[in-house]
């Protein structure tokens, strides 16, 4: 691990100070961040970065931007696409550089995109608006928002469209050859929960749905069979304490590359929960949770070695770095907090 560099990028929100994505050098071992450069582009919200490591993909307000990642992990832009719809907040791609698929909050709106071999974007191949109402809470917006789009792992035929309006994880089979998205199941969350992103443990066999209004983590096993995309229900976890279920919100979910450990970052009560997954049966076990020193944790980033994490803080504009002991059960901050103003999304690269 010390022998291998890496980077990160940082999506932020750029009606502030901030103007792009962030760069920045990564110290594996001592778990930090050294901003090296901030790469021009209109609210980066959110970004992926292809399975090949050769592109990096981010939403902007013209819809989304390719870019090449160079050598030393700069950003060369390649070009910029509409997405046929309002402003996205979600990218994924395939692992083999096909297709793009952009998720709309604003308008519940799921994109798939054709990319050229050079990794810039063709344009839309499909794109469908879901549609309907949500839960019974009057203060709620439960019109469709889609959170999150991921693909199912291995063989990838399904894109998994995460709907915190609607309380649904709508199942979409992927036509790599023709380029359309056609419903193959609906993952019905709890009513009034808000479902906001899902995860797949490292070897696929389980998905950990993060829900908003309902602060849990919904586990389910996962099977990709001949007649389709089968979940079944295994558990759900809490993850705030009981006495703080009304003044938070779930928000920021990620695994461990080793596929060990789920951490999950809650606004409101501004703190992140870790736990311990069980290889055999997906079950989570809680090891420690604690504040992260800082204002709505919008989202969290995992170190490659998997001992350290950063917490993105919306709202204090800044991002706290920690090391993690797994056997003790605690976190302890790392250095001093990186100024950076509305910070949305972290992405790890490894160079050379």
């Amino acid at each position: 691990m010390s022998s291998e560099r890496y980077v990160a990028y940082v999506g932020t929100y750029t009606h502030g100070t901030s103007v792009g994505i962030h760069l920045y050098d990564v110290d594996v071992e001592q778990g930090m961040l050294t901003e090296r450069k901030v790469i021009p582009i209109n609210n980066p919200s959110h970004l992926t970065i292809s399975k090949d490591g050769k592109f990096l993909y981010s939403i902007a307000d013209e819809g989304v931007e390719a870019f090449r990642i160079l050598a030393d992990g700069d950003l060369e832009p390649l070009n910029e696409a509409g997405i046929g719809g309002m402003r996205g907040c979600y990218v994924e791609v395939d692992d083999r550089n096909q297709y793009l698929f952009v998720g709309g909050y604003h308008d519940g709106r799921v994109t798939m995109m054709r990319l050229n071999e050079d990794g810039s974007i063709q344009g839309i191949a499909d794109g469908i608006f879901h549609q309907g109402m949500g839960g019974n809470i009057a203060e709620r917006n439960s019109s469709p928002h889609v959170n999150c789009v991921m693909l199912t792992p291995v063989k990838q035929n399904y894109l998994c469209a995460v709907d915190g309006g609607l309380d649904h994880v709508k199942i979409y089979q992927v036509d790599y050859e023709k380029g359309k998205l056609k419903i193959a199941d609906i993952l019905r969350c709890p009513i009034d929960s808000a479902p906001i992103k899902i995860r797949f443990s490292e070897d696929g066999r389980f998905a950990f749905v993060l829900c908003e209004l309902k602060n849990t983590v919904e586990v389910y096993s996962y099977q990709c069979t001949s007649k389709g995309p089968v979940f079944e229900y295994v558990q759900s976890v809490p993850t705030v304490e009981r006495k703080n279920l009304k003044n938070s919100g779930a928000c920021g979910l990620e695994i461990t590359a080793d596929g060990r450990y789920l951490f999950c970052s809650n606004a409101g009560t501004n703190t992140v929960m870790v736990y311990r997954i069980d290889e055999n049966t997906g079950m989570l076990t809680e090891i420690c949770n604690s504040a992260i020193s800082g204002d709505y944790p919008k989202s969290l980033g995992l170190f490659p070695d998997g001992k350290h994490f950063v917490s993105l803080n919306h709202d204090t504009n800044a991002i706290t770095m920690f090391k993690m002991n797994y056997e003790k059960g605690y976190f302890l901050m790392v250095g001093k907090p990186i100024k950076i103003d509305t910070p949305n999304c972290i992405r790890f690269h490894r160079i050379g």
